[in-house]
């Protein structure tokens, strides 16, 4: 049976350190995902706003075959700057595209989300220093959730938004993992029944006692151009080509459609990014058509889904308010709620 990893978070995958940079003043902040002995990467964008860099060379049919880091960002068009650091700080290590002589090109994607004007100025301050800052605390070990990092100031269908991470364990012994951060124009609970749109997708009563609470939500937000946004990073540490981590990152979208509602919508830039660390090889076999590869790649991709969506719903529950943005652990109970 499939089962969470030690840290049920992104860091169970072999290879891949997570550090958040967080200005709770300037409600916004850096999330850095290092993978320093490089990963094949891919991305798949679904929303029609978004805000990237480094993304073309991803392309299955382009040259780079991995990436040092992925930068998920606060600051809108102004949290670009953010992966000028991390470039900085992996090119101190040597760490990049190897140029001959000693130097390196580091590649660092980056996505970002809106979230300007709930921080103590319109624009937040974001800069290089800031995805320096969250490259140095990148570690192996445990991940913070909730109002941290990328997910510092977000927002998710007028509550507030944040990091989550989740991972599985698949009986083939391959792990998958996901790290979002949501700031979505969609809804992450059902208005219906004021409980998340995924909570059936727990496991180990990871969700806790929190997420079995009916709510009494705020009145949604009126749409607003470019304003929202739910990026993330999902990580295996099986060894894919750049097609095959492309079909993990669009699978993984499925997640994101489920536990937000609706989404990928024209108001969001919903980016997911694939890392394939290497590790642990599909079944090799001969043959015209693979079956058994085939098979496995669609097991993480599956997989892929279901963490994007536990990630989602853990972001909304360990978040807390900021900026006068109400937080799911502090909305009212209904009065009568619905049965579970």
């Amino acid at each position: 049976m499939n089962r969470p990893g030690p840290r049920n978070a992104l860091t169970d995958v072999g290879g891949i350190l997570v550090g958040h940079h967080t200005d709770p003043e300037a409600a916004s902040g850096v999330t850095a995902v290092l993978c320093p002995a490089g990963a094949t990467a891919a991305v798949d964008v679904r929303g029609a706003a978004p805000g990237t860099r480094e993304t073309d060379l991803l392309a299955p049919e382009n040259l780079v075959p991995a990436v040092q880091a992925v930068l998920l960002c606060g600051g809108s068009v102004y949290g670009l700057a953010a992966a000028d650091g991390a470039v900085r700080f992996l090119a101190a290590r040597g760490l990049g595209f190897p140029l001959g002589e000693g130097r390196v090109a580091p590649i660092v994607p980056a996505a970002v989300l809106f979230d300007l004007g709930r921080g103590r100025s319109f624009v937040p301050p974001v800069s290089p220093e800031w995805g320096e800052s969250a490259c140095a605390r990148a570690e192996s070990g445990a991940v913070e959730e909730g109002s941290v990092g990328a997910g510092t100031g977000a927002v998710a269908g007028g509550i507030k938004g944040g990091v989550g991470t989740a991972s599985l364990v698949l009986e083939s012994g391959i792990t998958v993992a996901a790290l979002v951060a949501v700031n979505a124009g969609g809804s992450v609970i059902d208005p219906a029944t004021g409980r998340p749109w995924e909570i059936a997708s727990e496991i180990a009563g990871e969700f806790g006692g929190q997420a079995r609470r009916a709510v009494v939500l705020p009145p949604p937000p009126a749409p607003a151009a470019g304003r929202n946004t739910t990026i993330g990073v999902v990580a295996t540490d099986a060894l894919l080509s750049k097609a095959q981590a492309l079909k993990v990152a669009q699978m993984a979208h499925d997640g994101l459609a489920r536990a937000v509602r609706p989404a990928h919508t024209l108001f969001d830039g919903d980016t997911l990014f694939c890392l394939a660390t290497g590790l642990k090889p599909l079944p090799a076999e001969t043959g015209v058509f693979p079956v058994a590869a085939a098979g496995a790649l669609s097991a993480i991709g599956h997989a892929a889904a279901l963490c994007t969506a536990r990630a989602i719903v853990r972001a909304v529950l360990a978040a807390r308010p900021i900026a006068g943005i109400p937080a799911f652990r502090d909305l009212p109970d209904r009065e009568t709620p619905p049965p579970p």
